[in-house]
């Protein structure tokens, strides 16, 4: 799969409503085939950062989301609510899911 995460400096002004300003490129990059998710946080320490955490299933279905219309419409839409360019890390890894943190393992609960 192509994991991606993507931060996103957003201007103050418009911090509070980055939820509702990606809302439709958000919803259509869901619904595409081959997103595995797509899911935004809001830094704990900087509100007007958000990280996008993000998850195709392979390089078709990355492919397909940059050439998509609601991708191109994002393109123009979403930087003049920017303070900067995002930064971004993008690798593939062999597999389609997330794996367990063994390190903190939660013990199976007993019947």
């Amino acid at each position: 799969m192509i994991f991606i995460t993507a931060k996103f400096r957003v201007l103050p002004q418009y911090a509070d409503q980055w939820p509702e300003i990606t809302r439709d490129f958000t919803e259509a990059t869901r619904a595409e085939p081959g997103c595995l998710w797509f899911d935004w946080s809001r830094s704990l320490d900087d509100p007007a950062e958000y990280v996008l955490v993000e998850a195709f299933r392979d390089d078709e279905a990355g492919a397909a989301h940059v050439g998509s219309e609601h991708f191109r419409t994002a393109r123009r839409t979403l930087p003049p609510h920017l303070a900067e360019t995002p930064r971004i890390v993008n690798v593939t890894v062999p597999q389609d899911d997330w794996s367990l943190l063994g390190e903190m393992a939660v013990p199976a609960a007993e019947d």
